[in-house]
């Protein structure tokens, strides 16, 4: 959908309702732009000595840690993660140090800082225009939010020998408020609707999907669903996305919007605090939906 369109608001809220998913274009972020960070992306993965790679090595023992990473390792028989991953803290501002992330190719921290800037501006536009499509003041889910901790998360699938045997990334639904993802031609996403699994086709140009998550199913009372979704591997083409993730800071308390209470509709999730969330997230794992149906009451 259109993200200036006067029409969009009974497609997100329905979108919302159903998928907890959608595509946007025509939202404003360049495509130009959105090229560039595909590409400085790939050229890292592709081009870069294993040696260089590691210099940038995440802290494998730390949830969310900056830096590089990879999931292709052996875990029992169980299903496997099969990528490499570069996870960047861009906002706020003081988390941001570009010197901790690639300089090859040479562009690639200007690139990145750009797209955190403006990516975060159509997510704060997007929450506005979901907030508006439930009858709730344009700023409602932005305000409870607070300022955003956002973190951009490249990943990289190489070809899969046996991709039955994988998935790119294990079946979750995120734990922030908002994600908004930019996959190449690929693709790979798929999304859970009525117990199956719905491929997401890359429409190309300036198309970003947004997975809703699951603060904002909070948020909405369960009035929107966050997207439980997938990548899934292949044996012939390497794959390549642009994840966008946006949180509330870890102090804040996470609950029902009043607005949307009332005797008919009480509220089905207990308050939370965010850091507890995830805390809670990385201790269960990333299986489906569990770990907002932690939260709900009786």
């Amino acid at each position: 959908m259109e993200v200036a369109s006067p029409t969009t608001a009974s497609p997100m809220a329905q979108a919302c309702r159903d998928w907890g998913a959608f595509h946007v274009t025509d939202h404003g972020i360049p495509a130009s732009l959105l090229h560039d960070i595909k590409r400085v992306g790939l050229t890292f993965f592709n081009d870069s000595p294993v040696q260089d790679k590691l210099r940038y090595a995440c802290d494998p023992t730390s949830a969310a840690s900056e830096g590089y990473g990879s999931r292709m390792l052996e875990k029992d028989d169980t299903v496997l993660d099969w990528r490499d991953y570069f996870d960047h803290h861009t906002l706020p501002l003081t988390r941001r140090d570009p010197t901790r992330w690639p300089d090859f190719p040479p562009e690639y921290r200007r690139v990145v800082a750009e797209y955190s800037d403006q990516i975060a501006a159509l997510a704060r536009e997007l929450l506005g225009l979901i907030s508006e499509s439930l009858g709730l003041k344009t700023q409602r889910l932005e305000e409870a939010v607070g300022e955003f901790y956002q973190n951009i998360t490249i990943s990289y699938y190489p070809p899969c020998p046996q991709p039955e045997l994988t998935l790119g990334l294990q079946a979750h639904s995120d734990f922030g408020a908002i994600t908004l993802l930019v996959q190449d031609e690929v693709g790979g996403l798929e999304v859970l609707k009525d117990n199956e699994w719905v491929p997401v086709t890359p429409l190309g140009g300036d198309a970003i999907v947004v997975l809703l998550a699951d603060q904002t199913e909070i948020m909405t009372n369960g009035k929107y669903k966050s997207s439980v979704h997938r990548a899934i591997t292949n044996s012939n083409r390497p794959r390549l996305s642009v994840a966008t993730f946006h949180d509330p800071a870890k102090t804040v308390k996470v609950s029902p919007a009043s607005e949307l209470i009332s005797q008919s509709a009480p509220p089905l999730y207990r308050e939370v605090v965010y850091g507890d969330y995830v805390s809670s997230w990385y201790t269960k794992g990333p299986e489906g939906k569990r770990n907002i149906d932690a939260l709900l009451l009786e």
